[in-house]
């Protein structure tokens, strides 16, 4: 009896040993997750483990989908914008045309499986390369989405909208639609003949064809299925976010290629399957989860993600060559499979070790703790920010952890609920979009943690304070000082900010309403620059082609404003004035200069003080203004000197 028992134990252990060597990824995870248990105390919890969960989801749908082109040795980088143009017909069609939800969710599914199928024949029927093709899908479905919104989030339809809430207030409704599309997309890759084809076709193509399989139709299917499930991941996305946004799920494609070549797929293709998938997705969320936790650097989260990506990819090649080269023995594919699983945990862990290296010291300490969550740290404007509410908290002991969303909301969602699992004292938002903002610092609201709002407001959602500029009547500053430098007639352009976000659509609104009093003034062309210097430089020189006599710039910040000086050469500061927005250092210098005519500064180091300030007050239970006003000013070369920012 003892010896069965015993024989049973060893059979027992033989059989998890042989299951973590055959999947590196689950060894990887399992290492990432104790590894961040042991470095965090907020990691391990119920609710940060469903928030992980929560944070997966999306990238898990994506991928699945990706999991069934690249094991048929093809590529997808247009899921991301399928998914955001599928979220936003559904949004259109419902809210803003009266159709029924339920027909709004079909139209929306048969987008993602429309643009599948375009996908599909442009590289079965048309012979493009799948890299082409589907790099054409990713840049028309995001303009489409664009064009179909107008550049403005749509309010998604309640019912829908509980796609991103939770069951019995505890299980998210996200991780359940990914268990089920993770079902689904094993029995496809697994239990059909469509899941026998992926195989034969991304293990040999042309083998695959000279044995009877119509090649052509199969590929049709397999990048249909993809944009099926694109769909769906972006229904789920704008449910979390109670808003479809244009500019959803950007970059999300490749996120969804390095969950499937984590979780164990071969870019080769042949290889393959949801469960390696899934587990990669986690990995990806984990990552994120745990280095948001750890209060590492925001830059440095980012080539920490980013090399682990590489070396999943660089030991799948490696596992490809060991499976290429002639095996003598069965014991020898194990050492190689063997040696693979360690390779991999090894990569995490020293992933790991170099993301502790960075940590701050305070993490630990018993003072006051505070979230900030920055829409983007690729703008002087934001970094002076985060500057200045850096030098506030420390001025205060005040630990300060500073995350930087990349413009992304859905990102930032994931971040704000981070900040609400880990327990801090307050959260600070600087809000992608006003409106996507909104469920996040409601649950936070529920944990009892204030937020405090910095720059722009948060939509639906109730906030300590908002420490702000007007944008609105900054807009209109602009407006009033371009008019009156040009005497109130003329000809000028408008760089508009990056299409979606609540800060180019309200300075925008301030533009226009500035120029109302002003009919002498003819915009001639308004185009998006993406408050980027260098599409400022891109977008002012094709505007000179069809404009050469235009008199003056109005730029939604001084990048953009920058980059038009630029284009214009000579003629900046001479025969052509520029006014920006912002007042970032390198705006003052070029209005020192002469070249940019003015800048509306908003003082941004005091927002980030002042946003500061009042956390720890909201900390503290004490009292603070439901708004804080921070005054604009236009700042010219006559007054320059005397502005401190």
């Amino acid at each position: 009896m003892a010896t069965d028992t015993l024989k049973n134990s060893s059979t027992g252990a033989a059989g998890v040993r042989r299951l973590l060597l055959d999947n590196g990824a689950l060894t990887a995870l399992i290492v990432l997750v104790i590894a961040m248990s042991a470095l965090s105390g907020d990691f391990l919890t119920t609710d940060n483990l469903l928030n992980v969960g929560v944070q997966a989801a999306v990238t898990a749908i994506l991928a699945f989908g990706a999991t069934f082109v690249i094991v048929a040795a093809g590529i997808d980088l247009s899921v991301g914008s399928v998914a955001a143009l599928s979220a936003t017909v559904l949004a259109w069609s419902a809210t803003s045309h009266g159709v029924p939800v339920f027909l709004a969710v079909v139209l929306a599914v048969a987008t993602g499986i429309a643009a599948g199928l375009v996908n599909g024949f442009l590289i079965a029927y048309g012979k493009l390369p799948p890299f082409i093709a589907t790099l054409a899908m990713l840049s028309v479905g995001r303009g489409l989405a664009l064009v179909i919104s107008g550049g403005s989030p749509i309010a998604f339809p309640d019912s829908v909208s509980h796609l991103g809430d939770t069951l019995g207030g505890w299980l998210p409704v996200p991780v359940l639609v990914m268990v089920l599309m993770g079902l689904i997309a094993a029995f496809v890759l697994g239990r059909t003949y469509i899941g026998r084809s992926m195989y034969a076709i991304g293990g040999n193509e042309e083998a695959a064809r000279l044995s009877g399989l119509r090649v052509q139709k199969q590929k049709l299917a397999i990048y249909a299925l993809s944009g099926l499930f694109a769909a769906v991941g972006g229904i789920v996305l704008a449910a979390r976010l109670s808003s479809a946004q244009p500019q959803a799920a950007n970059g999300y494609e490749l996120d969804a290629i390095a969950a499937v070549v984590i979780g164990g797929a071969s870019l080769a293709g042949g290889t393959g399957k949801a469960s390696g998938t899934l587990i990669g997705a986690l990995i990806l969320a984990v990552l994120r989860n745990g280095l948001n936790l750890l209060n590492v650097s925001a830059f440095w989260q980012q080539v920490v993600i980013g090399v682990v990506i590489a070396l999943a990819v660089l030991l799948d090649t490696v596992r490809r060559k060991a499976g290429a080269a002639p095996v003598v023995t069965g014991a020898g594919g194990g050492k190689g499979r063997q040696a693979g699983t360690y390779a991999l945990a090894a990569v995490v862990t020293v992933a790991l070790v170099a993301a502790t290296s960075l940590l701050h010291t305070g993490s630990s300490s018993a003072n006051p703790k505070i979230g900030l969550s920055l829409s983007t740290l690729n703008n002087p404007f934001f970094v002076q920010i985060r500057s200045g509410a850096q030098a506030e908290a420390k001025k205060l002991g005040v630990d300060l952890t500073v995350t930087d969303a990349q413009n992304d909301a859905s990102q930032q969602a994931n971040q704000l609920q981070n900040f609400t699992s880990s327990g801090l004292g307050a959260i600070i938002v600087n809000p992608v979009d006003s409106d996507a903002a909104s469920n996040s610092v409601k649950t936070a609201g529920k944990a009892g943690i204030p937020v405090i709002a910095v720059d722009r407001g948060v939509n639906n959602a109730t906030t300590a304070t908002l420490v702000a500029s007007d944008n609105v009547a900054g807009g209109e500053l602009a407006a009033k000082t371009i008019a009156e430098k040009l005497g109130g007639q003329g000809r000028i352009v408008i760089l508009q900010g990056q299409a979606g976000t609540s800060a180019a659509r309200e300075r925008a609104q301030g533009f226009a309403n500035g120029l109302k009093a002003y009919p002498g003034i003819q915009v001639v062309a308004q185009q998006p620059a993406d408050f980027d210097r260098t599409k400022g430089l891109d977008v002012m020189s094709n505007l000179l082609q069809a404009h050469p006599d235009v008199q003056g710039v109005i730029a939604a910040n001084d990048e953009m404003a920058l980059g038009a000086i630029k284009a214009l050469g000579s003629k900046a500061g001479s025969s052509v004035s520029v006014v920006g927005f912002d007042g970032t250092p390198d705006g003052l210098t070029a209005v020192r200069n002469g070249t940019l005519y003015a800048s509306v500064a908003q003082q941004p180091s005091q927002l980030g003080k002042i946003a500061v300030d009042n956390a720890l007050k909201a900390v503290k239970d004490q009292k603070i203004p439901s708004a804080i006003k921070v005054p604009v000013k236009v700042v010219t070369k006559d007054n320059v000197a005397g502005f401190t920012g």
